[in-house]
């Protein structure tokens, strides 16, 4: 898929884990390793919100778009 999410790269520049970002944002560890992984078929706009609060950054330093090679 030609969207990737950095979340643990933000996660890491923010020296924050998994399990503290569940709790400030009200979202599951499942959820948010889901996401994490690119395993999620969709995000919320509440969730992405919520996520870039508590992250203290912009949507697109989590959400990046890859074009596939058309190969």
């Amino acid at each position: 898929m030609p969207i990737v999410v950095n979340l643990d790269v933000m996660l890491a520049k923010r020296k924050m884990r998994l399990n503290e970002l569940s709790s400030r944002v009200g979202i599951t560890v499942a959820n948010l390793s889901n996401l994490k992984t690119g395993k999620a078929r969709a995000v919320k706009f509440s969730t992405l919100d919520a996520i870039c609060r508590e992250l203290d950054c912009q949507p697109g330093d989590i959400l990046e778009y890859r074009p596939q090679n058309p190969d």
